[in-house]
């Protein structure tokens, strides 16, 4: 380690940690940071990372310039992308009634609806839709018609984006970023290899032609929830996983929690609810968790009663080399799970490739192109940084005026 990145990744956490119990307390008025402008520079970068800059700029009151500068900038970007991402939405939910077809907007577009967040409030990255096998070619068909096309296809969705869009390269939300839209038929998460689907429990039974709500608020938690795990096991967890959950968890009545455990039993979802519990108190009824304990496998439930949103996330600076092992149910899991790092299934290739040929900021980074026994070598025998975590630290110290030094 070198003593910037040894700065960089203390800065990291430290500053995440006090940026989510800012947000989590909500409450105005507490004292500004006596941060050096290099952590001020790192407080930008977690904020934009973990999608909480618009919240931010509605409950701090931190009293910095360039921080205040900063969060207004980014709730102005998230405020005018939300307008184009709702008009969108409009267009689909005409052409699906017109031809036909029963939608569902997931995560995002569903919080919003419900009023959980108001336009500026909370960044989209892309718009989900849910649909039936059956129609999903003909969903397709209607995104080209409205000037997408297919960019890669993924065991979770098909990717579609606009035609001729270019991304913007900048730090945290930009109102010009193409939305992408992800068109899933299936709602599932690998965990880490074995595959949690819970598409019974969160698919409407109103099948007439248009975009529909989810079925229950437990439903859009469950999908919430699952979401969240998947992140968590993939070390890539962002706060506003955490915030979407606090909102909703905060309307919901006990009954509202059964679907939870419609179908299989939800051992997943301990790990979320946890954080959740330990940023918002009193957000998660003690009934829920003790619940959900019983449910949870003893290693993941222990692996989980200390962590932090700082470990599990971009804002922990070195890539982990077994991400998500602590899921492995049974001894089988785990073999599997360390046989696909070791040799990884053609599918993973594919994916590294999509990535590498779809996001940006990926691109030219000498890390991303050596072979798979050159990364595994690196990996035991000095620290790795984060691919994406270097490009948002990047973009946050070249924001504004010059770092000094």
């Amino acid at each position: 380690m070198t003593p910037s990145l040894k700065l960089v990744r203390r800065g990291l956490r430290d500053t995440t940690e006090i940026l989510a119990n800012e947000l989590a307390r909500a409450l105005p008025g507490t004292d500004t940071p006596a941060w050096s402008e290099l952590e001020w520079r790192l407080a930008m970068a977690a904020a934009a990372a973990h999608g909480i800059s618009p919240s931010l700029c509605r409950f701090t009151t931190w009293q910095r310039p360039a921080w205040r500068r900063f969060l207004v900038e980014q709730r102005g970007h998230v405020e005018q992308r939300h307008q184009r991402i709702a008009d969108l939405l409009r267009r689909i939910d005409a052409g699906a009634r017109a031809s036909g077809l029963p939608l569902m907007a997931l995560k995002g577009a569903a919080l919003h609806a419900l009023g959980l967040y108001a336009a500026g409030d909370r960044p989209m990255a892309d718009i989900d839709l849910l649909v039936d096998d059956t129609h999903a070619d003909a969903t397709a068909d209607l995104l080209v018609s409205l000037g997408y096309e297919a960019s890669f296809t993924q065991w979770k969705h098909r990717v579609f984006k606009p035609r001729d869009a270019s991304p913007v390269m900048a730090l945290g939300e930009h109102c010009d970023t193409p939305v992408n839209i992800e068109l899933h038929t299936r709602i599932h998460e690998r965990l880490p290899v074995a595959t949690v689907d819970i598409t019974a429990q969160v698919r409407t039974a109103d099948a007439t032609p248009g975009i529909h709500p989810y079925p229950s608020p437990g439903a859009l938690m469950s999908h919430l929830l699952l979401h969240a795990a998947g992140n968590i096991c993939g070390r890539s967890l962002r706060f506003i996983h955490l915030n979407d959950i606090a909102l909703l968890a905060t309307r919901m009545t006990p009954a509202d929690w059964l679907p939870l455990w419609a179908g299989e039993t939800p051992w997943w979802a301990l790990p979320p609810l946890r954080l959740v519990a330990r940023y918002y108190r009193g957000a998660v009824p003690a009934s829920v968790l003790g619940s959900l304990e019983r449910d949870c496998p003893p290693l993941l439930r222990a692996f989980t009663r200390y962590q932090t949103l700082s470990s599990l996330s971009c804002s922990n600076l070195w890539l982990n080399a077994l991400p998500g092992l602590e899921w492995s149910r049974s001894p089988r899991e785990a073999v599997r799970y360390l046989r696909n790092r070791l040799r990884p299934t053609q599918e993973s290739v594919q994916e590294r490739k999509d990535m590498l040929r779809t996001q940006a900021w990926l691109q030219d980074q000498p890390w991303v192109t050596l072979g798979h026994r050159r990364r595994l070598l690196t990996w035991l025998t000095r620290p790795v940084p984060r691919m994406d975590t270097l490009y948002v630290v990047r973009k946050a110290l070249e924001h504004g005026a010059p770092l000094p030094g």
